[in-house]
């Protein structure tokens, strides 16, 4: 049922690209989001074995109401955009990573060119991937700051996947960047602000700050 899965995720994206008319130069894009899903899957997702039922997680790996605040306010609260972050939250609440992976693999496809989405794409892949780095989250983020040089989005949501990741000091230069882009009148900055002075105390704390 595993590979059944992929293999009807990647007609489906197939087709996307076909229904929505995609420009080639993005079919490379494209392309490697999907090999290195599929990879990550391949690994992690023990694609042979059935599913089995799965209840919500207790406790530990919820979202966090703040995070979910600055993701509502850096890419909006309402409309279709959110409701594929809603959709890709619940599949995380019911342990379904994979499952969360496929929905902003597919949203990808419609909309290659979203920083919104490839970056809960390099968040949902490093979820996925045991809350690591992964090279393919790596992949993800960077896209996301390709496609907006000057959106603090990417290097915020970076950096909360690498303190996930217990990796507090490779975070630190994103959140300061994220910080510094960010327009002091928008509702998320004081929040981002309060977050990187949460971490500045902990790396002093550690002595690497």
């Amino acid at each position: 049922m595993g590979w059944a899965m992929l293999l009807l995720v990647g007609l489906g994206a197939m087709a996307l690209v076909v229904a929505l008319r995609l420009a080639r130069p993005l079919w490379p894009m494209m392309g490697a989001a999907l090999m290195l899903g599929a990879a990550g899957y391949a690994v992690q997702g023990h694609p042979g074995v059935a599913g089995a039922p799965v209840s919500p997680r207790a406790e530990g790996l919820a979202e966090d109401d703040g995070l979910l605040d600055i993701r509502s306010r850096m890419f909006g609260r309402f409309g279709p955009d959110a409701a594929i972050f809603t959709a890709a939250d619940a599949m995380n609440r019911y342990g379904r990573d994979r499952g969360a992976v496929q929905v902003m693999l597919g949203s990808i496809g419609g909309n290659p060119r979203s920083v919104p989405f490839w970056t809960h794409l390099g968040t949902t892949l490093a979820r996925h991937d045991g809350n690591q780095m992964s090279p393919a989250a790596r992949f993800a983020f960077a896209q996301a700051r390709r496609l907006g040089p000057r959106d603090p989005a990417p290097l915020f949501f970076e950096g909360q996947a690498l303190i996930r990741a217990g990796d507090f000091a490779a975070a630190r230069p994103l959140w300061a960047r994220a910080l510094a882009l960010s327009d002091p009148q928008a509702g998320y900055a004081p929040e981002v602000a309060k977050r990187l002075m949460v971490l500045d105390r902990l790396l002093a704390a550690q002595g690497g700050g």
